[in-house]
């Protein structure tokens, strides 16, 4: 019986496609095993970080002998207040300055014998902003102040609100780029150095046979890139799964589409592992920077705001919290299916057009 379609190409194309990945230890590694290990890494330490203590250190002075005993004689009523508690080293002063500039400690508190006492911090960094309200806070209570008006904090601690959340839909979308990205364009150029796809060319194989194993390989290893971080997010951190699986698997496979084009129209011309590894680089710094995998996009200035959406990674990041997060559906995630989408049909239709066999 004729194949017309040469499917028995397709298949065995596709299947040592498949024998190639596993047979690659390294290859198992970085897609699976180190994107697993940050995630740990990552949770273990958000899922631990409170703001029950700051760290802050003490010039060493005549007044800080007073200050000290003025702040531990208030310890008992902080912890009564659930006041968070201060953790400091009394240091020279040039030492904690130093400190302080190597950003080895937020906040840097010279006592001085009359008021004011100054501190020393860095304002754009969160975390000496917050030391400084802190230790603002405590000094001032155990002087005496008194807060004229009552009040009683509510703490959010339940799944969907923490860091861990937030991040392991990031680091499934970075996954998901990573593995169209040199999964696709690295391979790609592999064969053209080796001469492989000039031989390949040679073949009866229709040459699409050859891409769409390529790219078929690809969407089946789509399956575990997102199983194992999504399974590790679910059962050792508690992470909700708050919409529906094939809405997610959806996107996913609207963004592995995207990714593979991407990584296809990166190799296209390329002849060096050198170029494709610096082409590469070119196009997922940005989206590392600005797409918002450990922190939220909207951060950028809003002058900056067309370009961060109109990054594949963005798109993606942001459909995969909102489905896992907050219970999106299909219509919810249109928008983002629609630009990722957009990228997967124009790298493809670009790629194919400049794609080089020899």
């Amino acid at each position: 019986m004729s194949d017309p379609y040469n499917l028995a190409s397709l298949k065995e194309l596709y299947f040592s496609r498949l024998r190639e990945f596993y047979r690659q230890p390294a290859r198992i590694f970085w897609v699976y095993v180190f994107p697993t290990i940050l995630a740990v890494v990552l949770g273990l330490a958000f899922q631990s970080r409170t703001q029950n203590s700051v760290q802050v250190d003490l010039i060493e002075n005549a007044s800080t002998d007073s200050l000290k005993r003025s702040l531990d004689a208030f310890r008992p009523e902080a912890e009564k207040l659930e006041l968070p508690k201060i953790e400091y080293k009394i240091l020279p002063a040039e030492q904690a300055i130093r400190r302080l500039k190597t950003g080895k400690t937020p906040l840097v508190v010279e006592p001085t014998v009359s008021p004011p006492v100054v501190y020393h911090y860095d304002p754009t960094r969160p975390e000496a902003a917050t030391a400084r309200a802190v230790f603002d806070d405590e000094l001032q209570r155990s002087a005496g102040r008194t807060d004229p008006i009552s009040v009683r904090d509510e703490k959010l601690k339940e799944p969907g609100a923490r860091y861990i959340d937030f991040l392991i839909p990031g680091l499934i979308a970075l996954n998901t780029m990573g593995g169209g990205l040199w999964g696709v364009g690295f391979l790609l150029v592999n064969f053209r150095i080796a001469k492989l796809l000039k031989r390949f060319c040679a073949t009866p194989m229709p040459r699409r046979n050859f891409l769409l194993a390529v790219l078929g390989a690809r969407l089946t290893f789509l399956i575990p890139d997102v199983g194992v971080l999504l399974a590790m997010g679910v059962f050792a951190f508690h992470m909700p799964m708050r919409g529906d699986f094939f809405t997610l698997i959806i996107v996913e496979l609207f963004g592995a589409l995207a990714f593979a084009g991407i990584g296809l129209l990166v190799a296209s011309r390329a002849n060096t592992t050198e170029t494709v590894s610096g082409l590469m680089n070119l196009v997922m710094v940005p989206m590392w920077l600005f797409s918002g995998v450990f922190f939220s996009s909207e951060r950028f200035p809003a002058a900056m705001q067309p370009f961060v959406q109109a990054l594949p990674l963005t798109q993606l990041v942001d459909a995969l919290r909102r489905i896992l997060l907050e219970g999106a559906g299909i219509m919810s995630v249109a928008g983002s299916l629609a630009i990722l989408a957009a990228w997967a049909v124009g790298t493809f239709l670009i790629a194919l057009k400049l794609f080089k066999w020899n």
